[in-house]
């Protein structure tokens, strides 16, 4: 679990985040979801110890990372997970290498068990048939299956999301939701997940905070959606005619 307490974050005196307070859980797809610029990004910069906050906790189950010294962050970050809005993989490296990475890096087993783990991991996302192509070789929902391997390589108990279906067709957008929910719910990560992708919000929303100007708005999950009253919200969610009708036949069917 993840928590925030009174997060603030301000740049040359501008007030970026406000007091936020939030919980993200073990073993569900929680989403920060928000207008370009409403600071969800800077958010997860200081979850993630890119951006170190002005003032309030940031608590990874009970320890504060802004607290830590250097080695306990170093050791923290080992237990985290990324996926990137671009897949970020190295163009030289073979998918099977891409995931052995941060083994190579971190990890203290033999050759023949990291490249186990990395295979184990390609076959949890369907792709071991490519383990010998290249990222240049495969699709970009492909690319990111490989992205979500490496990123589940080190077993993390933290996972981090950042526009994971940034330029993805809809229908590898699912498939990529539907991975990313799976493996949180299998391992009983604690998955975060920076999106404006409104299918996703629908889709696997299971705990979703809605930040607008810095401040938290709004907290509940995808069935909540349809019966908020926070005006702001419902503006953000409901800005195409499609949502706005799934909405008014959900509230429609609810009233029977």
């Amino acid at each position: 679990m993840i928590g925030l307490k009174r997060i603030d974050k301000s740049f040359e005196g501008k007030k970026v985040l406000k007091e936020i307070d939030a919980t993200f859980e073990n073993g569900k797809t929680n989403l920060i979801i928000g207008r370009s610029g409403s600071g969800k990004t800077v958010l997860m910069k200081c979850i993630v110890g890119l951006l170190t906050p002005d003032k309030g906790e940031l608590l990874y189950d009970g320890r504060d990372f802004l607290t830590m010294t250097k080695k306990e962050r170093n050791a923290l970050r080992r237990e985290m997970g990324m996926i990137f809005q671009s897949a970020a993989l190295f163009d030289s490296m073979t998918v099977l290498e891409n995931v052995m990475f941060p083994l190579n890096m971190f990890s203290n087993d033999t050759l023949r068990d990291r490249t186990k783990r990395a295979r184990f991991c390609l076959d949890r996302v369907n792709l071991l048939d490519a383990e010998n192509k290249y990222p240049g070789e495969i699709s970009g929902g492909m690319q990111k299956r490989v992205a979500i391997a490496r990123a589940i390589a080190l077993n993390p108990q933290y996972l981090f999301c950042d526009e994971p279906n940034s330029g993805l067709d809809p229908k590898t957008s699912l498939v990529i939701d539907d991975l990313i929910q799976g493996i949180t719910h299998e391992y009983n990560m604690t998955t975060l997940i920076n999106t404006h992708d409104m299918n996703s919000v629908m889709g696997i929303g299971e705990n979703i905070i809605f930040i607008h100007e810095g401040a938290k708005e709004w907290e509940g999950n995808k069935d909540d959606i349809f019966t908020a009253t926070n005006q702001r919200l419902n503006d953000f969610i409901f800005a195409s005619d499609l949502f706005r009708k799934v909405k008014e036949v959900e509230l429609r069917e609810g009233g029977k």
